[in-house]
């Protein structure tokens, strides 16, 4: 079963929510012990929820083989939004490391013994 473009799309769309969901868990440690009062964290906390949810919808879409590897990109968007957010350094190992995982995930994909993607959207 090739898998469809919008599996594909809602993955992505799951590593961005992810994301934002840690930095909001971030914020929301820099305010504990309040757990209940604490905005950042519950938000977060229910970020996540909804990308777990998105991600079973998505894997009716095509091979998990494809689609989970592209999670791996949440390091990617989380090294990007801890530099703005935080301040926190890009340092050419990091670098290098983002590079590794972009590539890892491309391996992985075309490494998949079915790896056409299926643009036209069929129900």
């Amino acid at each position: 079963m090739p898998t469809k473009l919008w599996a594909v799309l809602l993955v992505i769309f799951c590593t961005l929510l992810t994301s934002s969901a840690q930095i909001l868990l971030k914020f929301g440690a820099l305010g504990l012990p309040a757990i209940f009062s604490n905005v950042p964290l519950i938000i977060g906390m229910l970020i996540y929820g909804i990308a777990a949810f998105a991600l079973i919808i998505s894997f009716k879409g095509g091979e998990v083989t494809v689609l989970y590897p592209i999670i791996a990109t949440s390091y990617v968007w989380v090294t990007l939004l801890s530099r703005f957010y935080f301040g926190e350094p890009l340092i050419y190992l990091k670098f290098i490391g983002v590079f590794a995982i972009i590539v890892g995930i491309c391996f992985i994909g075309f490494g998949s013994k079915n790896t056409d993607v299926e643009f036209a959207v069929a129900p």
